[in-house]
């Protein structure tokens, strides 16, 4: 095991008994998870599941013409690969690491068997599966009934919300391929964040400035995400 890279980064894996972390320990398989990286795509069975530690992956799903959409983020408080435990094998989305960073890759196999055999586990695992479907519900409603810049606000929270400061390496245009909307719409919703002094953008770096103002400013989506997430996957060992 990587000494610079701990499970209990992951708060999923962090939220294990002791006694089941320190059996996994010896299969988790420590990753580099580079910008761009597919973790899975569209309708392939999962060999592996993956936990981010300092990585973010955003769930995709790509139309027939190539357009992607995403549908929800997963950093450092989940899992990539809910089909693998669920039964399903296979998904329509595909995942993409969306912010550079490292994680832990783990057997599908392995974990389907954990899944199977150990009641914390499998309460966890489904407590979890429960608060990314609300993340990806509240993703629908969202796109359907609020401002592009509402939408940009309660994306720029969710990923901060998953790193360690308020930086975050990304481009207006892969920004708009995530929320599925025109590039000149997130420049001028960026752009207008900018003006009010809630972030600073250059050159595919956007550094929050101001939070508390971030947060009065999205729409309710956000708090109903980031509560059932409190709420499913409290700071303790699961029962």
């Amino acid at each position: 095991m990587n000494p610079d890279l701990d499970p209990r980064q992951n708060r999923l894996l962090a939220a294990l008994p002791a006694e089941s972390l320190a059996r996994w320990q010896a299969a988790l398989e420590p990753m580099d998870m580079p910008l761009g990286t597919v973790l899975y795509e569209s309708g392939v069975a999962m060999a592996d599941v993956f936990f981010p530690c300092t990585a973010i992956a955003s769930l995709l799903y790509v139309m027939e013409n190539g357009a992607p959409a995403e549908i929800a983020v997963v950093g450092n408080e989940g899992i990539v690969g809910v089909s693998v435990f669920m039964g399903g094998e296979t998904t329509p989305s595909r995942a993409v690491v969306q912010s550079a960073g490292r994680g832990f890759r783990l057997r599908g196999s392995w974990l389907k068997r954990e899944f199977e055999q150990s009641a914390p586990v499998l309460h966890l695992l489904l407590r979890y599966t429960q608060a990314l479907i609300t993340q990806m519900a509240q993703t629908a409603v969202c796109n359907r009934h609020h401002s592009l810049d509402q939408q940009l606000c309660r994306w720029l929270l969710l990923s901060l919300d998953r790193l360690q400061g308020p930086d975050l390496v990304m481009t207006q245009e892969l920004i708009a391929n995530m929320l599925g909307v025109r590039r000149e719409g997130v420049t001028e919703a960026a752009g207008a964040l900018q003006r009010d002094g809630l972030i600073r953008y250059r050159r595919g770096h956007i550094t929050v400035l101001d939070r508390a103002a971030l947060e009065r400013r999205t729409c309710e989506c956000y708090a109903v995400v980031r509560h059932e997430y409190d709420r499913l996957l409290p700071a303790i060992t699961a029962q």
